[in-house]
């Protein structure tokens, strides 16, 4: 009896530990929030909640300032869209092939390099990116090489780890009667694969780009490093721009008053964004979209 009581008291006090944790996750999310709005909103209302997100001068310490962020949206759109060009084309096949295609030694070779690019600091790829990727950009593109198409290229590396590692699991957790119900109707093994395991692996997949998406738009050291950090209206793919973290980082350290809560509001921009992908990507998933 003692050693049933002794039991059920450790279930309850983990279970209260497990409990504890998860209302911490949630209370330091909406510990963010508040702090994010609580100060970005009040900066929107000074300046003008369409002049700040749709102004297209950045010039906070001019007379008077100029606050919008619109240069550093498109930019940040662009920079993350052309990311996820390469890193889902490349990403998904690599996981296909991890996951259906590679002989087990070689995967045992491979899968822990793909982890390794995972831990790479984010200053080492954006070093990379300056001696490497703008110099090519320069010599074989044009323009100056710090640009949308060196940062897409950076990003496009750096997100390439989270949609392959998510990508193959989900690919993994297909049953396998699916790929031999599509060989006994006569499909080649890359037909199986494409139309037949690759389908129903949607729904990971798509959280995968999800993932993928919020890391590139969320990404600053390596950005700022290739990107060329110009606050203008980005007008090309080998020219400058500056993106929404890059503007915080760069202008932090010295902004007061308004600036800096300007600063803060672009936070609460970044996070509506990264807050609205994922909304959307739960609705379609719970509808049964993906």
């Amino acid at each position: 009896m003692f050693r049933l009581n002794l039991n059920q008291f450790k279930e309850k006090t983990m279970s209260g530990v497990f409990l504890l944790s998860a209302f911490a996750s949630i209370f330091f999310v909406l510990l963010i929030c508040v702090f994010l709005f609580a100060n970005g909103i009040p900066a929107m209302q000074k300046i003008g909640f369409f002049q700040f997100l749709f102004g297209k001068i950045w010039a906070p310490t001019d007379e008077p300032a100029l606050y919008g962020i619109f240069p550093m949206i498109l930019g940040s759109l662009y920079v993350t869209l052309g990311a996820l060009v390469i890193g889902i084309s490349v990403g998904i096949l690599s996981a296909v092939y991890l996951a259906r295609f590679c002989p087990v030694q070689l995967h045992k070779r491979l899968k822990p390099a793909v982890d390794l690019l995972a831990g790479i600091p984010s200053v080492v790829y954006g070093f990379f990116g300056l001696v490497v990727i703008v110099p090519f950009v320069r010599t074989y593109f044009g323009g100056s090489g710090a640009s949308i198409l060196a940062a897409s290229f950076l990003l496009g590396m750096m997100i390439l780890p989270t949609i392959i590692s998510v990508s193959e699991a989900a690919i993994r957790a297909v049953p396998n009667s699916y790929y031999e119900g599509a060989l006994a109707l006569g499909a080649t093994h890359e037909r199986s694969v494409f139309f037949a395991v690759l389908p129903a692996a949607k729904s990971g997949i798509t959280a995968a780009i999800v993932l993928g998406f919020g890391r590139a738009i969320g990404e600053t050291m390596a950005v700022i490093l290739v990107a060329g950090n110009q606050a203008r209206m980005p007008n090309g793919i080998l020219n400058g721009v500056r993106t929404l973290t890059a503007n915080i980082v760069l202008e932090m350290g010295y902004a007061t008053d308004l600036h800096r809560e300007a600063l803060i509001a672009t936070g609460v921009v970044l996070f509506a964004f990264i807050l609205i992908i994922n909304l959307i990507f739960s609705v379609l998933k719970r509808r049964g979209h993906v």
